[in-house]
């Protein structure tokens, strides 16, 4: 299991874009891939689960991911949020 921290940089926070980035990039690797944010848990495959995570400017996110490519998996979210989903 591989996990890294991260922190939502863009102004909008998560919305329909990013969301929609998010689970363009989760699925292309096999890994089960996570998000947890305060109580909630959930699958970064799942575009509605994105959205209703409510993550706005500044939240953290620890994403999560486990299976055969779990490193390039998290590698690949955390450099998303880095990168404020491609908006700034």
């Amino acid at each position: 299991m591989t996990q890294q921290t991260v922190k939502v940089l863009n102004r909008a926070g998560i919305h329909a874009r990013p969301a929609a980035l998010i689970v363009q990039t989760a699925g292309k690797f096999k890994a089960k891939i996570l998000f947890k944010r305060e109580n909630e848990e959930i699958n970064a495959k799942s575009i509605m689960g994105i959205i209703t995570l409510g993550a706005s400017y500044d939240s953290e996110i620890l994403i999560e991911a486990d299976g055969p490519d779990e490193a390039e998996a998290v590698q690949a979210m955390a450099t998303l949020f880095e990168n404020r989903f491609e908006e700034q």
